[in-house]
């Protein structure tokens, strides 16, 4: 195995290698097992800390705050604390994800829409400028996934659509834009999400495609991103029974997720596309997953069913527990220890981990802050909203014409907030001269004292949502205002930053944008397209009208 290593996707050379042998050698067994997991580190605790010093985790993935004094600070301690050098993991996926503190670059929605391998290249440079300088050596990016089902919560706006050109060659160039900058990419969600419009973290799904389908779509895009170097790939909690069929008698086996599949990692990712890389699952905590097998089993059936390193744990020590048992008692075998440490260890030498690193500073990330680095961002933002629908001319708004407006919104919705939080586009438009009312619980919905009606919805695709729609119930405060629709009375705009299918709710609106996310130069994009000062994209790469020709008119 040591001498694979020196072929794609690591390319180690003679010192790497000898690094990689020397470390591995003198790592003790609690060790090794140590290198199998990739612990969340959200808190910035104490806490922490001790798990890091006692497990020896061999990655940990970093969800990054608003204060970059405090993240620079503990990204130097998670290194102190590691006696191997760390691989640090994050959603490098732009939107929402964007660090709090940097550029806010469009989704992958929302950059797709714009079918152009150089603004993903370019907007993928920023984000690696910033992510490298905060530690992190290794993106949970692309998401090769298909938008297939326009129901999916999921994928959405964290795809790069359903048009599997676009997909292939974006992909292409987030990978090798990433890995250029040092940074290791990673495909996902592995063997291919989009054709289910339920959520792996909520139940398995299922790709039901067979062979033929599979290779047509998922097959090319795995087998690109393998031929672009990819050094990781991320294997989902997601069944294909086509394929599992072929070799499995058992029907019930059908249904196990990639994440702990021997026949979907070993032999469909490594022997017949020949992917040589790191496989990590995706994170065991899901339900797609939790719900299949007691943690005690699963566990340790997911290093010995083929991924490289288990993500996210339910309680560190006691899967860690969980896993030494199973290497001391034979479930996980000494060679698949072996492998998988092995290839753990070659990504973070083909890293150039294994050399001298310097802290993480302060000043150098002020410093590219502070510099022209992102100043295309903006530009590219405005360019991703997207003029759906304008029937009968309603845009642009005349302020003369169309002074009041009542703005009909539930907020910016995001899984990690308590509460919603406001759009800033009522004030934006308040600047403009616009006399703005916002709907709130308890007033009547009543359109004859003003001129238009604006609906902003801010809904990423994201975790556990299930499903994204319009809730009328909550929307219009009330059973009867429920089933009422403005736009039979009134000009009616509506605006989707975030779930591109709202017109499934809402058929009959008559202007549709999608603007794919909630970031605020998006929204300065939007007042700017309503008022005629934008040129609107018209392209996209999903069908926003669900494959339905009732939702054109």
């Amino acid at each position: 195995m040591n001498e694979s290593l020196r072929n794609a996707p690591f390319f180690l050379d003679n010192m790497a290698l000898e690094w990689v042998n020397k470390t591995y050698t003198e790592l003790t067994l609690e060790q090794k097992v140590g290198q199998l997991f990739n612990l969340i580190v959200r808190a910035n605790s104490v806490e922490e800390l001790s798990l890091v010093d006692s497990i020896q985790p061999g990655a940990i993935t970093k969800f990054v705050g608003p204060d970059l004094d405090i993240e620079v600070n503990m990204m130097n301690q998670l290194r102190s604390h590691s006696a191997v050098p760390l691989l640090v993991s994050a959603d490098l996926e732009g939107g929402g994800m964007s660090f709090p503190f940097g550029a806010q670059v469009p989704n992958q929605l929302g950059l797709a829409g714009l079918k152009d391998e150089s603004t993903v290249e370019y907007c993928t440079q920023v984000i690696a400028q910033e992510a490298k300088l905060l530690g992190i050596n290794w993106s949970f990016t692309p998401v090769i996934d298909i938008n297939a089902k326009f129901r999916s919560a999921v994928v959405g706006t964290r795809s790069y659509g359903s048009d599997v050109d676009v997909i292939e060659s974006m992909s292409r160039s987030n990978i090798k834009t990433f890995q250029n900058n040092g940074i290791a990419a990673t495909a996902k969600h592995w063997p291919g999400e989009g054709f289910d419009d339920r959520d792996q973290h909520l139940v398995t799904t299922v790709n039901p495609l067979n062979r033929d389908e599979w290779e047509e779509r998922y097959g090319r895009l795995y087998r690109s991103a393998i031929d672009s170097n990819v050094m990781s790939i991320m294997s989902a909690h997601i069944a294909l029974p086509e394929y599992v069929k072929q070799y499995e008698a058992n029907p019930e086996e059908w249904w196990r997720p990639a994440s702990v599949s021997k026949l979907l990692n070993e032999q469909l990712l490594r022997g017949e596309l020949g992917f040589n890389g790191l496989i990590v699952s995706d994170a065991t905590v899901m339900a797609g997953l939790s719900s299949w097998a007691k943690r005690e089993e699963v566990v340790g059936q997911i290093i010995e069913n083929g991924c490289d390193m288990l993500l996210f744990c339910k309680d560190p020590v006691e899967d860690y527990a969980y896993m030494l048992k199973a290497v001391r008692e034979g479930s996980v075998s000494e060679k698949r220890l072996e492998q998988s440490v092995l290839r753990i260890l070659a990504m973070k030498a083909a890293l150039g981990l294994h050399q001298q690193q310097d802290d993480i500073s302060v000043q150098k990330m002020k410093n590219l802050l502070a510099s022209d680095y992102a100043d295309r961002i903006p530009e590219l933002n405005r360019r991703t909203v997207h003029l759906v629908k304008n029937r009968h001319e309603i845009l642009p708004i005349s302020l003369e014409k169309q002074r009041r407006v009542l703005v009909m919104s539930t907020g910016i919705k995001n899984i990690f907030f308590s509460s919603p939080m406001p759009f800033q586009i009522p004030k934006m438009l308040e600047n403009e001269g616009f006399e703005v009312t916002v709907f709130e619980a308890g007033m009547a919905l009543e359109t004859k004292q003003y001129d238009w009606v604006l609906y902003l919805s801010g809904d990423e695709s994201m975790l556990v949502k299930s499903h994204i729609y319009i809730d009328w119930m909550g929307l219009h405060e009330g059973f009867g205002n429920a089933m009422y629709r403005p736009w039979v009375d009134i000009p009616t705009v509506m605006v989707s930053f975030g779930h591109p299918y709202l017109l499934y709710d809402a058929p009959k609106v008559p202007a549709y944008i999608n603007a794919y996310s909630p970031l605020v130069e998006v929204q300065k994009a939007v007042v700017d397209g309503l008022l005629g000062r934008l040129s609107f994209n018209t392209d996209a790469t999903i069908d926003p009208f669900c494959g339905l020709e009732q939702l054109r008119y």
